[in-house]
């Protein structure tokens, strides 16, 4: 309750113009990335009350096709993207496929880039509201942030942002939160090598398939 409480007071007391803003340059930064399913919407139309994947280079890279060839999902995760990005694009990247849940992992760029661990929590909260005020029904799955080989040093950070975030979730029945962290620590309470391609970012092949066993259960229930 403490920690929501913090929350609160901290989205209420920040005016928009203290926050950290978004690099100038960034506005259309990712144009060229949504027109691209835009034309892959209307060459392929996807059936709509299934579910959507959004987020960054860990959503992009997720073959869903091939890890849940049974479920209904649609990927439009686009690298290097942070919260903030997919908040902006909401409607041609979610809103208008009217999913009954999506799933979200963002905030690793974010942390990496700078922002305050309290900034991406609000806009996880942005995300959330924007989502909901057109698609009151809509279930949000937010994958928590994962610890990394290239960005373990930030892990404390990134670590505080999935508390607050994790404590907006249980105050609604419609989000939901989870957490790879654990499993993708080894005996010494580090990143598992095994679970990265040689950049220590992004995840491999045997890093895909534990989120894939370990989320399959909640994606399959969510029918």
């Amino acid at each position: 309750m403490k920690l929501v409480l913090v929350f609160a007071l901290l989205v209420s007391a920040v005016p928009a113009a203290a926050q950290p803003a978004t690099p100038p340059q960034a506005a259309d930064r990712w144009e060229k990335d949504i027109a691209a399913f835009e034309e892959a919407d209307t060459a392929y139309p996807p059936p709509k009350g299934g579910i959507v994947f959004v987020g960054s280079s860990t959503i992009r890279l997720w073959n869903v096709a091939t890890y849940f060839p049974d479920l209904p999902i649609l990927n439009r995760g686009f690298g290097g993207s942070q919260l903030s990005d997919a908040v902006r694009h909401i409607d041609r990247l979610v809103l208008k496929h009217e999913p009954r849940l999506v799933v979200v992992y963002a905030g690793d760029n974010d942390v990496s880039f700078g922002r305050l661990s309290e900034q991406v929590a609000i806009d996880f909260e942005r995300l959330v509201r924007a989502v909901h005020a057109k698609l009151p029904e809509t279930r949000i799955l937010y994958l928590a942030i994962k610890p990394s080989i290239l960005r373990w040093l930030q892990i404390d950070r990134m670590n505080a942002a999935n508390d607050v975030i994790r404590a907006i979730c249980e105050r609604d029945d419609r989000l939901g939160f989870f957490d790879f962290g654990d499993a993708m620590l080894g005996w010494d309470e580090k990143p598992r090598p095994e679970l990265f391609v040689e950049d220590g970012l992004h995840l491999s092949a045997k890093g895909y398939e534990l989120w894939t066993a370990m989320l399959r259960p909640l994606l399959a229930g969510s029918r």
